[in-house]
């Protein structure tokens, strides 16, 4: 084994952080191999392959041919368990240090954890630089040093905080190691118009430039189906293609109500991550206890017709049949069509969290699962469970010339379509009488 004293080689071990410009980690891993070599490196999981859906999937396999064409060709795929792959590499290699981005999911912690202690018995260190997050998971602390349980007062204090701006590129003159890599994952399911072109680090940085020029629209065009009024980067962020520290630092300087309801929907993404960091339970579990009385209805054909976007109501439907066919879905609808399945269908949050996980490109953990019990009442900051989304006026309002409706329901308005399957007037009151029941309960 290399005497870590006297330079060695180091392994860059890209997880959620698949790019090259502002990636702390990476810049460690360089530093740390003082010119004897960085083994760029992505372990193929199927603790994470196996659980995945279609389009997550295949915008993995993109990002990691993106990734591999900005480092010339020099990335390791290993399929295997992480502990068993980085220490064959490290031994292989005689590296001794291994650079990560530190994951503060459950999985992923416990995953460094046994990591790190398989490593030291090579004396190989794991270390951890950055995250995911402009400012990390358990960071911001009430006055009592306890974790915030509502957004306003977690996001007043996580703007206030400051984070470090955004870290430069890796120098092009980085020595990558030669090994062998095994075969790239290959993904033939792909959904039929997710577009495989606008994966990777630049297409992440084309969407930001894009959506900067159009700002000053943002927070009376984002609720907007029929506009081009989100930025569209929720993928980008879940893998790592761009750093929201690098946008936090392009928006500095920016005032007015636009960027700052941006900055806002980056902050909701790491409560998330706090949330979910103090309590793992809440993917499993509702937040609020209490609405673990909630009665819920076993899933039938009434939830298969919600999954294939054939209730009848057609702003859930062309919802569904977008995240479907792309593997992502605006996010209003995703409001409407969770709203939907709990308090129309009365089906338990849970199934419609793990079906939209499932089919996202976009499924993040802790935002998926707790932007799902905000709509079913039961989260932290959660809309109440008496305001029903009526999915005939969200139409009328968000898009009212059914732009929305007509792009993704070719039979919308002939004899072809569906009758509605419920009757939403009466399925409301039934949710509010379930409501009344779990509280008494």
């Amino acid at each position: 084994m290399a005497d870590s004293s006297s330079g060695a080689p180091a392994i860059m071990w890209f997880r959620r952080d698949l790019r090259l410009h502002d990636n702390p980690a990476l810049l460690a891993a360089s530093d740390a191999a003082s010119g004897d070599g960085v083994l760029p490196l992505f372990i193929w999981d199927d603790a994470l392959w196996n659980p995945a859906g279609p389009a997550r999937r295949a915008w993995m396999c993109e990002s990691l041919r993106k990734l591999d064409e900005s480092l010339n060709g020099h990335l390791v795929v290993r399929r295997g368990k992480p502990a068993d792959v980085l220490t064959d590499l490290a031994r292989e290699t005689g590296a001794t240090s291994v650079h990560i981005a530190e994951d503060f999911a459950p999985y992923g912690m416990k995953r460094d954890e046994h990591v790190r202690n398989t490593l030291a018995e090579d004396e190989v260190t794991l270390e951890a630089t950055g995250s995911p997050y402009a400012i990390d998971p358990g960071t911001i602390l009430t006055k009592q040093g306890t974790g915030y349980q509502v957004y306003s007062p977690f996001g007043r204090a996580w703007a206030q905080h400051g984070y470090e701006d955004a870290f430069p590129r890796i120098g092009t003159r980085q020595t990558w190691l030669e090994v062998d890599s095994e075969d790239f994952p290959t993904c033939d399911d792909v959904p039929p118009e997710l577009d495989l072109d606008e994966v990777g680090e630049e297409a992440a940085r084309r969407r930001w430039r894009d959506f900067l020029d159009r700002l000053e629209g943002y927070d009376d065009d984002r609720d907007r189906m029929d506009r081009n009024g989100t930025s569209g980067l929720s993928p980008h962020l879940r893998w790592g293609e761009i750093h929201p520290r690098t946008l936090l630092t392009d928006l500095k300087g920016m005032h007015g109500k636009h960027a700052a309801s941006f900055r806002s929907e980056i902050g909701w993404r790491e409560f998330y991550a706090d949330v979910m960091w103090r309590e793992p339970r809440v993917v499993r579990e509702s937040w609020r206890t209490e609405f673990e009385r909630m009665e819920w209805d076993d899933p039938g054909e009434k939830v298969q017709a919600w999954k294939e976007g054939r209730t009848g109501f057609p702003m859930v439907d062309a919802g569904m049949r977008e995240l479907l066919a792309t593997g992502t879905m605006h996010n209003r609808v995703r409001m409407l069509c969770a709203s939907f399945l709990v308090k129309d269908l009365h089906v338990d949050w849970r199934v419609g969290a793990k079906f939209f996980y499932d089919h996202l490109v976009d499924g993040d953990l802790s935002s998926n699962f707790m932007n799902w019990q905000w709509a079913a009442g039961s989260g932290t900051d959660a809309q109440p469970f008496f305001r029903i989304f009526n999915p005939d006026t969200q139409g009328e309002k968000y898009d009212p010339d059914e732009v929305y409706r007509r792009r993704w329901i070719p039979e919308y308005g002939t004899d072809d379509y569906p009758e509605p399957i419920l009757d939403h007037k009466a399925e409301r009151q039934e949710a509010l009488d379930r409501l009344s029941a779990m509280k008494d309960g």
